[in-house]
């Protein structure tokens, strides 16, 4: 894969402003006869609740227009993404303000950068927990890996806990005070190097904006009601022919050919029609790259060296690095931006 996605995976995540928007349910719900949970014990595909099923509706995070799943009031993305309610609206808000334009003196209440400052990120674990090796081995991983560090919890306020749940569960990036990893019992070492690579800031690989250009998604045999997870971050016709890298086959984020399957056919292949293998076993090579790029060796832990073609979430929106500048899919497409005091402004009028 490469870069932290968030990385591409995208960097990072980040917050957006507070809503008090409501954010209505539009679908219903279907009954748990109908359920369809052939991915529930498939230890290539993380699922928060792998024998639950939600209404969908679209809520605005980090600037970005999302599909989500209420599962027992909390949004799920993308099967095993947790997104902060109290930091989802209904309506766009604005993130990017025209040249001349004064940003609200409290424009920056709700939003967090998303990295893990210092290059250290604060854990605790559960000690009801079952198999904690799992987690000090995924650590442990992470850490001979990258330029990460791991520190137990010692009063802190922004941390990750580690827990029980029903399936495999994490937000993205630093989202502010404690933030559950929940890790079932069938949650293996993999699956928790994974949710910690959500936790660091990563998406999932396959959503790249450029994805199209490598794989084709089966739409006719991906679960009724769970299409939404094979969206890309990019809706507005961006297809990434502009980048220069190419989507990580090997990336312990990206999701298996039989993601969501309905029927036993793959719901992800190659361009060519050929499968692939996934894996939950270690970083890829591309992976470790990427995360270092994000968390960079001198501990800045606010970006490191940003890559050109790849996504960031910084100050609460999601921005395109580009011939060493910053561009946003606006409401009038593509267009340049720059931040100034914590601010995103408009380049030009």
């Amino acid at each position: 894969m490469r870069k932290l996605k968030l990385f591409f995976w995208l960097p990072v995540l980040s917050i957006m402003a507070c809503s008090d928007d409501p954010i209505s349910e539009e679908v219903q719900v279907e009954s748990e006869n109908q359920i369809e949970s052939s991915n529930a014990k498939d230890p290539l595909v993380e699922i928060a609740y792998p024998d639950s099923k939600g209404a969908v509706t679209d809520i605005y995070y980090t600037g970005m227009k999302m599909p989500v799943e209420n599962i027992d009031g909390k949004y799920i993305y993308q099967g095993d993404i947790i997104i902060p309610r109290g930091k989802a609206s209904k309506s766009p808000v604005k993130l990017v303000y025209e040249k001349g334009e004064k940003a609200p003196e409290n424009k920056s209440v709700g939003r967090t950068s998303a990295y893990w400052t210092d290059n250290t990120v604060y854990y605790e674990i559960d000690g009801s927990l079952p198999d904690k090796d799992r987690v000090y081995d995924a650590i442990s991983h992470w850490e001979a890996n990258t330029n990460l560090e791991f520190v137990k919890r010692s009063g802190q306020s922004n941390y990750i806990y580690f827990t029980p749940g029903s399936g495999c569960s994490s937000y993205v990036g630093m989202v502010g005070g404690k933030q559950n990893i929940t890790l079932a019992s069938a949650c293996s070492t993999g699956n928790t190097i994974h949710e910690i690579g959500h936790a660091v800031g990563l998406w999932h690989e396959q959503s790249r904006a450029d994805r199209d250009n490598h794989v084709t998604i089966h739409w006719n045999n991906i679960q009724s009601g769970r299409e939404y997870n094979f969206e890309t971050y990019v809706e507005a016709g961006y297809d990434g022919k502009d980048f220069t890298t190419s989507l990580d086959f090997g990336s312990i984020m990206m999701y298996s050919p039989y993601s969501f399957s309905s029927n036993g056919e793959p719901t992800i292949t190659r361009k060519d029609g050929s499968l692939y293998s996934a894996q939950r076993s270690s970083l890829s090579n591309g992976d470790i790259q990427g995360a270092n790029s994000m968390y960079s060796a001198n501990g800045g832990g606010t970006g490191g060296e940003y890559i050109n073609g790849e996504y960031y979430t910084i100050e609460g929106l999601r921005v395109l690095r580009n011939w060493d500048r910053w561009y946003y899919y606006s409401s009038r497409g593509w267009r340049e931006v720059e931040l100034r005091s914590g601010t995103w402004y408009y380049v030009f009028e």
